[in-house]
C-alpha cells in the first residue's frame, strides 16, 4: 500500500528528468538554462513529495489538532474544534472557564452535544450547523447558572479520512436578558395601554396616522394605519370644527409646535357609536428634512363625559321645567353680548312673568302648579332660533333670548302670540283660571354695559308694567334717571356702613297671657350725622340689588347678638331676639357658618335668637329653603314665617317647613273687630298651628280690642304700636324691668 503512494511523484521525476535531456540535446547552446530549470524543477516536487507524505501521515494522528488547538486556546471567545466522528474533541479556555471546568478535564462528546444543542452529529445535523449563521441555544451548567451562547460552525479542514470543524461561539446571556426585558416592557407597556384604554396614534407625512393596537381596537380600524381624512370622517360633525382648527394651527401657528395640546371630541367607536375621547397632542419638525411628527393620545372620557353632563344638568336645569335655569342664563348671556359687540349682532332679551301665579297653586296645588310652569316653558321654547336661549329665571319668571334681524314689532308680537297659547291651557283643572302672562323688553347691546344690565332693564320694564294683566312694556331710557337715582343712593349708602350710621331698633313682643315682654324683633335704621332717620323701605332695595345687603345683614346679625347677650349680662330675664335676611343672603351656602360664628364671639345661646321669613323668600326655593332652615334649627336657632297669608297663602307650608313661631299678617289684624271672614280665618290658623306644635303671634296691633280677641282665640304674642314702636336698646330696658 505505501508503495503505490510513492510510485505518483517517482514518475513524475523520470519524466521531468527525459524532458530536460531531450531538450539539451536538440539545444546544447541552452543546456546551462535547461539544467537550472531541471535542478528548480527538482526541487519543488522534492518539496512536494515531503507535503505529500506528511498529509498522508496526518491522516492517521491528525497532528496539526494539536497546533490548531494550541492558536484557539487563548482567544477571547469560546470555541469547541472537532472532527465529525467525534474522536477527537477540544474545548477552549474561555468556554472550560465558561462551563467551569479546570484545565485537566477532557471534552467529552456528550458534554459537546449539549453545548451545541443537538441531540447527535448526523450528517444531516453537520449540515444544518454549518448552514446556519448562528445556533443560539440555552445552556446551564452545573451550578444553575444559565448561559446563551451564539454558535457559528464551520469546515477549518477536510483531510482523506476526517473533516475538522471549528465552532466559535458568542456570550449573548446578557444581550438576551436585555430583549427579554425589553419585550417585557415592551408587553407591560401594551398592557398598560389596554388597561388604561389608551390609544396612541403618529404621523410622520401629516398624511396617514400609525394607531397602536389599542388605538386599533378601541376604532375598529382595519390596519394599524388610517388616513387622517378617513379619521376626521370617524369624528362626530359637530367636532370637527376643532379638529380642523387644529390642522390649521400647525400651517399657520408657530407656537402650536413643542406645545402639548388637549381637546375632547367625539369619535366612532369599533361598536359603531360616538364615545367621547380626550386628545393630547404634540407636533415637532424633523431635525434632519424638517418633517412634521405629529403625536398624540386618546383617552376615553365618555364616563367622565357622562358624569360631567349630569353635574351640569344638576347645576344649569331647571328641575321643574326640565329648561336652562338662571345659572345657565348668566353664563350664556354674557357670550352672547360679546358676539353682538364683535360681530355686530343684536338680540332681543324678553323677561315674562305668570300673572297671579300663587293663585294656581293655592287653588289647584303644587303638582299643577309645576304642571302649568312645564306647559308655559314649552311654549316659549317655541320661539328660540339659531342662537337663542330660554330660561327658568325662578318661580314664575322666565327669559328669552331670541335674535334681532332688523324687526322691531317682534318681541311684541311673540309676547302676544305666548299669551294667546298661554289661554288655551285653560283647561281641566285650569278651566276657571284666566291664564295670562306679562312681559317685558330690552335689546342688546343697546341697553346696557353688559348681559346683566340688558336682562335688569328687562325686569324693570316688567316691573313698571305689572299694574295691569298680560302688560308688555317696553324698556326705555328715561327709565334710566331713577336708575342713577339708584346709583347715588348705592354710593351714600355704602358710606354710611363704612361711617356706623346704620343702627338697630327693637320693637317688642308681648305674651298676650301674662302682658310681659318675651322678645324683640331688630329693625335696622340709617341715621344720617344730621340726625335725619332713613326708613329701610328707601334704601333696603337697593342693598338688594347691590353686594351692600350682605354687609348690612353681617351687622345685624353680630349686633343683634351682642346687644341680647348684654341685656342678659345687665340682669334681665334672656328674651328671643328675633332677624330677618335678605333673599340672597338666605340662600348663601355658608349660612349657617355665619351664624355660628355670630353665635360663638357673643356668646349667645342658639335658643334666644329667631330668624324670620317671608313666605316669598321660602318659596323661591323650597328644597333648599327647607334644607337651609333645618341646618338652622339644628344648630338651635327658632324661625318664623313672618307675613303669613300675604304670599302663597297655603296651610301645606306648615308640614313642609321646619318653623317654630307663625306671625299672622296685620292685613289680617286691622279690622278684626269688624271683618268676621278674618276673625274666622285667624282662629283657623292659630288652631291649626297649635296642633302642629307651632306657636303664633300678631303684628299690627293697635288697640285692645283687637288684642282681646287674638287672646282668646289662642294665640300666643303680640307685636303692634298698642305696646310700643321700634326704639334703640336703651328704650328696652322699660319693658325688661316689667319682667322683675
Amino acid at each position: 500500500m505505501r508503495n503505490r503512494k510513492i510510485i505518483p511523484p517517482v514518475l513524475i521525476l523520470i519524466a521531468a528528468a527525459v524532458i530536460v535531456l531531450i531538450f539539451a540535446h536538440f539545444s546544447p547552446e541552452n543546456s546551462g538554462l535547461i539544467l537550472s530549470i531541471f535542478i528548480t524543477t527538482l526541487i519543488v516536487l522534492s518539496l512536494s513529495v515531503i507535503v505529500y507524505f506528511g498529509v498522508i501521515k496526518s491522516d492517521d494522528t491528525i497532528p496539526e489538532m494539536t497546533s490548531i488547538a494550541h492558536v484557539t486556546e487563548h482567544l477571547d471567545t469560546e470555541v469547541i474544534l472537532w472532527v465529525d466522528d467525534c474522536s477527537v474533541i477540544h474545548f477552549n479556555k474561555k468556554l472550560r472557564k465558561m462551563i467551569g471546568w479546570n484545565d485537566n478535564e477532557k471534552a467529552t462528546k456528550e458534554m459537546m452535544l449539549s453545548i451545541l444543542g443537538v441531540e447527535n452529529m448526523s450528517s444531516a445535523i453537520i449540515e444544518r450547523l454549518i448552514a446556519a449563521k448562528s445556533n443560539d441555544v440555552l445552556f446551564t451548567r452545573e451550578d444553575g447558572k444559565v448561559f446563551t451562547i451564539s454558535w457559528n460552525t464551520s469546515l477549518f479542514r477536510k483531510t482523506r479520512r476526517h473533516r475538522i470543524f471549528l465552532s466559535a461561539g458568542f456570550d449573548i446571556t446578557h444581550i438576551k436578558k436585555m430583549q427579554r426585558t425589553l419585550a417585557d416592557t415592551n408587553e407591560s407597556f401594551t398592557l398598560s395601554m389596554e388597561l388604561s384604554e389608551i390609544g396612541i396614534i403618529m404621523s410622520y407625512d401629516m398624511k396617514k396616522f400609525y394607531a397602536s393596537a389599542e388605538t386599533v381596537r378601541m376604532l375598529g380600524l382595519k390596519s394599524n394605519s388610517i388616513s387622517l381624512n378617513a379619521f376626521r370622517s370617524l369624528i362626530h360633525p359637530n367636532d370637527r370644527v376643532q379638529y380642523d382648527s387644529w390642522l390649521k394651527a400647525f400651517e399657520t401657528d408657530k407656537d402650536a409646535f413643542n406645545t402639548m395640546k388637549s381637546i375632547e371630541i367625539r369619535i366612532k367607536s369599533a361598536r359603531g357609536v360616538y364615545r367621547w375621547y380626550s386628545y393630547r397632542f404634540k407636533a415637532i419638525r424633523s431635525a434632519t428634512d424638517n418633517t412634521l411628527i405629529t403625536g398624540g393620545a386618546l383617552l376615553d372620557i365618555t364616563k367622565e363625559r357622562e358624569k360631567d353632563i349630569l353635574i351640569e344638568r344638576l347645576a344649569y336645569i331647571d328641575e321643574v321645567t326640565e329648561i336652562p335655569n338662571r345659572n345657565k342664563l348668566m353664563e350664556i348671556g354674557p357670550e352672547t353680548y360679546e358676539y353682538c359687540r364683535h360681530l355686530n349682532y343684536s338680540y332681543w332679551v324678553i323677561v315674562l312673568d305668570i300673572d297671579r301665579f300663587h293663585i294656581v297653586n293655592d287653588t289647584c296645588g303644587y303638582d299643577k302648579g309645576n304642571e302649568l310652569l312645564r306647559n308655559f316653558a314649552h311654549i316659549l321654547y317655541k320661539f328660540i332660533g339659531n342662537g337663542g336661549l330660554v330660561a327658568r329665571l325662578g318661580g314664575d319668571n322666565f327669559a328669552i333670548v331670541m335674535r334681532d334681524y332688523g324687526d322691531d314689532e317682534l318681541p311684541v308680537r311673540t309676547a302676544m302670540t305666548i299669551q294667546e297659547e298661554m289661554n288655551k291651557l285653560a283647561v281641566n283643572e285650569f278651566s276657571s283660571l284666566n291664564l295670562t302672562c306679562s312681559a317685558g323688553y330690552s335689546h342688546m347691546p343697546d341697553d346696557g354695559n353688559s348681559f346683566l344690565d340688558v336682562l335688569e332693564h328687562a325686569e324693570f320694564a316688567l316691573k313698571t308694567g305689572s299694574g295691569s294683566q298680560g302688560s308688555i312694556s317696553c324698556y326705555e331710557p328715561s327709565m334710566h334717571d331713577s336708575i342713577i337715582g339708584t346709583t347715588e343712593m348705592e354710593k351714600a349708602l355704602s358710606d354710611a356702613i363704612d361711617n356706623n350710621e346704620l343702627q338697630l331698633y327693637y320693637q317688642p313682643k308681648i305674651d298676650l297671657k301674662t302682658g310681659k315682654i318675651m322678645g324683640v324683633e331688630a329693625l335696622i335704621r340709617w341715621i344720617k350725622p344730621d340726625g335725619t332717620i332713613i326708613h329701610p323701605d328707601s334704601f333696603i332695595p337697593v342693598a338688594e340689588s347691590s353686594h351692600l345687603v350682605g354687609r348690612i345683614s353681617e351687622f345685624v346679625l353680630n349686633e343683634a347678638c351682642r346687644q341680647n347677650v348684654l341685656w342678659q349680662k345687665m340682669g334681665y330675664k334672656s328674651i328671643v331676639m328675633s332677624i330677618n335676611f335678605a333673599s340672597s343672603d338666605f340662600y348663601q351656602k355658608d349660612l349657617k357658618e355665619k351664624v355660628t360664628d355670630a353665635l360663638i364671639k357673643s356668646s349667645l345661646e342658639a335658643k334666644w335668637l329667631e330668624v324670620e321669613l317671608t313666605e316669598t323668600l321660602a318659596m323661591r326655593d323650597i328644597n333648599f329653603a327647607v334644607s337651609q332652615m333645618t341646618s338652622l334649627r339644628n344648630l338651635g336657632v327658632q324661625l318664623a314665617m313672618d307675613d303669613f297669608g300675604t304670599g302663597y297663602s297655603s296651610l301645606s307650608y306648615l308640614k313642609i317647613l321646619p318653623i317654630t313661631l307663625l306671625k299672622l299678617d296685620r292685613s289680617f289684624i286691622t279690622n278684626i273687630e269688624n271683618d268676621t271672614i278674618a276673625h274666622e280665618i285667624v282662629s283657623s290658623v292659630i288652631r291649626i298651628a297649635k296642633s302642629k306644635g307651632i306657636k303664633t303671634i300678631a303684628e299690627g296691633i293697635e288697640n285692645q280690642q283687637q288684642a282681646d280677641i287674638l287672646c282668646d282665640a289662642g294665640c300666643d304674642y303680640a307685636q303692634g304700636f298698642l305696646y310700643g314702636r321700634p326704639v334703640p336698646p336703651e328704650k328696652i330696658i322699660k319693658f325688661l324691668e316689667m319682667q322683675r
